[in-house]
């Protein structure tokens, strides 16, 4: 903002140029943003900013055709870090019930690769914990029965707790008791009552889904036995600020964590991590291992004392390292918006592959809509003939893109890229290209 000095008419009148000076200081307002909530697990003030994303729709509320015309929310995307036990984490703007609605559109068993995970996983745990027909194995957030399977083929009694009606139904279709609820003390007290505690108490997921964190983290002390374990997987926060996996931040994921906070959590609750993995699944993620504090049978490991010390190595307990990393969340979609116009430019087609949450966040973020994507494809049939939250690209069969022969393929779900590459690598017959946009945009042929 600028102030124009008053000349006099005599000046104005024989041409004397008029001078801008600027206005005083005072009267340039700064944006004020409403406090964020305190931190969800120790209640310290959260006043570090970890990422701005801007706004953005639920990622999983695909909009019908019936709805294209209407309004729908949008909610901030502002990831805060903790200063006190840095934990990175959205404010809550909605309730669980909101995001997992009856009709929720993500089904595991549509990922091969996941699947296999999931196969290799059951039979891990199977032998290292001794499982057999006197075991019981919990699932929380089980989802389509997409794990709990692999143990009830090798009969073991199983119970998968999950909130999401729709998914819900389609596990109990394929045998698999499930319970329709969402997780926390009150949810584990009964079914510690009714169908009683758990030897494996696993969830794989949904450690970040969940606003209450410490009441998740307390319900699964009271469902585990005295000698039980809990495994649970998680993208791994280090992996994600190394990976640039800024559109993993969506409103379903209301904490990103470390290996550092999430030992500080479950120890708070009587739980002590005696082992993790680092695994290549979701960009990076770590399974974790549990026990009741104090109980006896398996000493903390080498690898657990390696991965705290080479995350505070790392600069996890700094807030100095989380600074640039809206930085490179900019940069990232400058680099996108350059190839999408450049191609466009040139006359060349892009379409996109999946339909993701974290597709929603990357589109969203950098304002791409049907002028740069013509539309995106999806093998699950439930988001198929729809749109997606925002952006209003339509969600196809995957056929459409032979039939449409596009030069290039955006790859939502970079996760999965060589899986798809492999599905799709028909599309070099017509010198179609995959694009892969995280964690900086590359282009395959």
């Amino acid at each position: 903002m600028y102030a124009l000095s008053a000349p006099s008419t005599a000046a104005l009148s024989e041409g004397t140029a008029v001078e801008c000076t600027p206005a005083p200081r005072a009267s340039r307002p700064k944006p004020v943003e409403p406090p964020a909530s305190p931190c969800r697990f120790c209640g310290a003030p959260l006043d570090v900013t970890f990422v701005n994303l801007g706004t953005s729709p639920l990622c999983q509320h695909h909009v019908r055709p019936h709805q294209y015309n209407h309004a729908e929310a949008f909610y901030p995307l502002h990831a805060r870090v903790c200063r006190a036990c840095f934990l990175v984490q959205l404010d809550k703007f909605v309730t669980s019930e909101q995001i997992f609605q009856d009709d929720y559109a993500y089904f595991s068993s549509y990922s091969a690769s996941w699947l296999r995970h999931a196969s290799r996983y059951t039979d891990m745990a199977t032998a290292r914990f001794e499982l057999d027909a006197d075991s019981q194995v919990v699932e929380v957030a089980s989802n389509d029965g997409y794990l709990l399977q692999y143990f009830v083929a090798k009969g073991i009694p199983v119970l998968g707790i999950e909130p999401a009606r729709n998914v819900a139904e389609v596990a109990r279709g394929k045998g698999i008791d499930t319970l329709g609820r969402f997780f926390g003390c009150e949810t584990a007290q009964y079914v510690a009552a009714t169908t009683g505690q758990a030897d494996l108490l696993l969830g794989n997921n949904v450690l970040a889904h969940v606003p209450d964190i410490n009441d998740f983290v307390a319900g699964m002390k009271l469902l585990l036995k005295p000698e039980g374990v809990i495994t649970m997987e998680f993208p791994h926060l280090l992996r994600l600020m190394e990976g640039n996996q800024f559109d993993t931040i969506y409103h379903e994921h209301f904490s990103y964590l470390s290996f550092y906070t999430v030992e500080l959590i479950f120890a708070h609750h009587g739980l002590t991590l005696f082992d993790v993995e680092e695994l290549s699944t979701h960009g990076g993620s770590l399974r974790i291992f549990a026990r009741h504090t104090g109980a006896a049978g398996w000493p903390v490991s080498e690898r657990v004392m390696e991965l705290r010390a080479r995350e505070v190595q790392d600069g996890i307990t700094s807030l100095a390292s989380y600074a640039d990393f809206e930085e490179k969340a900019k940069e990232t979609k400058r680099k996108l918006l350059e190839f999408l116009i450049d191609a466009k430019r040139r006359g060349k087609t892009v379409v996109g592959y999946g339909a993701p949450g974290k597709g929603n966040t990357l589109l969203n973020y950098c304002g791409i809509h049907t002028d740069f994507l013509d539309y995106t494809v999806d093998v699950s049939p439930h988001k198929q003939g729809n749109f997606l939250p925002g952006t209003r690209i339509p969600i196809c069969h995957p056929d459409l893109i032979f039939e449409t022969r596009p030069d290039y393929v955006l790859i939502l779900p970079w996760n999965l890229r060589e899986e798809i590459m492999e599905q799709m690598a028909g599309i070099r017959k017509w010198g179609g290209r995959f694009v892969v946009p995280i964690p900086e945009v590359l282009i395959y042929a």
